[in-house]
């Protein structure tokens, strides 16, 4: 069975990140660094910081939705 990944990215200052989610990290990041993503594209180039692994991308798109609420970016910052 295929996962499904909630990424969070870092740029190279720590100032900045992104949360996404797909089913191919190294492709992800791939077009995150070669500036294909516009939300990233200004911050170049990344880095995995973390990642999650699910077995549905219901699961995957309702934890990368709170990890981009407020209650879950302090969460991200605690624990991840």
């Amino acid at each position: 069975m295929p996962f499904i990944y909630v990424y969070i990215l870092n740029d190279r200052t720590g100032r900045h990140h992104y949360v996404g989610v797909t089913d191919d990290l190294k492709d992800r990041l791939g077009r995150h660094n070669r500036g294909e993503v516009i939300h990233t594209s200004k911050h170049r180039p990344w880095k995995m910081q973390s990642v999650v692994a699910f077995d549905s991308l219901q699961k995957a798109t309702a934890f990368e939705r709170y990890l981009k609420s407020h209650a879950g970016r302090e969460w991200a910052k605690r624990h991840l």
